[in-house]
């Protein structure tokens, strides 16, 4: 059974996110009031390509992978979402249906706002529909700066500029070394040659090179981030 309440380290995770805390209190206050919690196990299905539209969601913790499968079974993943980011409303404002898969990356917990009350916040607070072109504005030049990658930067400078992404949003700083910083999000190779659009060969290559650089480090449990300049100057080396 869900628990109702979010845990301290949950509720600060939503408050934190950048676009949540830009708004007004009393909006911030009416969603939170009206949300309830979804917890999952690493893995579970969170939502379907093809279901319709039921809830505007924020991660709390942990991570939704969002993805689909080709007709040949191919999976691709499109990223994955973080605590403090909010999901879901683009289908609600359409009335379409869900055009990607979601699952659970690891125990996640959601905060979901039903359909009718996402709607009926609008109607108490225009101040939402502002925020929320804010929000569809950032996706979309995120979107176009993706699409500008993949057909510009070869996979060393993707993978260099993921993974320092995978640093600011999940960088735990290892103990007795104030330079090293483990990615917490925990990704096989393959995954992260999925969200890379790459073979999981390719992506291994390019890690042992960053890793005899000492830019990072594998390990049975992920990768740690040695030397956050170096994958700088890998991105920016290729637009030079």
């Amino acid at each position: 059974m869900d628990e109702p309440i979010l845990t301290i380290e949950e509720r600060e995770a939503i408050n934190a996110g950048r676009w949540f805390s830009s708004l007004s209190p009393s909006l911030r206050h009416d969603i939170l009031r009206c949300a309830f919690v979804k917890r999952y196990k690493d893995g579970d299905l969170i939502a379907a390509r093809g279901d319709p539209p039921q809830e505007w969601i924020a991660c709390a913790r942990g991570a939704v992978r969002v993805s689909s499968t080709s007709i040949s079974g191919k999976q691709i993943t499109f990223a994955y979402v973080e605590p403090g980011i909010w999901f879901g409303d683009v289908a609600i404002f359409d009335g379409d249906q869900r055009t990607h898969d979601a699952y659970a990356h690891g125990e996640t917990t959601l905060l979901c706002v039903a359909k009718a009350d996402f709607r009926k916040i609008l109607g108490n607070h225009t101040e939402l529909y502002e925020a929320l072109l804010r929000l569809h504005a950032r996706r979309i030049r995120q979107l176009f700066g993706l699409v500008e990658d993949l057909n510009t930067l070869p996979l060393r400078a993707r993978l260099a500029k993921q993974l320092l992404h995978l640093v600011r949003s999940y960088g735990v700083a290892c103990l007795g070394n104030g330079q090293d910083v483990r990615i917490g999000l925990q990704l096989a190779q393959e995954e992260l040659a999925q969200l890379l659009g790459a073979s999981r060969q390719r992506v291994n290559q390019e890690l042992k090179a960053m890793e005899r650089e000492s830019a990072i480090r594998i390990e049975p449990g992920g990768l740690v981030v040695r030397d956050r300049e170096a994958l700088m100057r890998i991105t920016t080396a290729e637009h030079d």
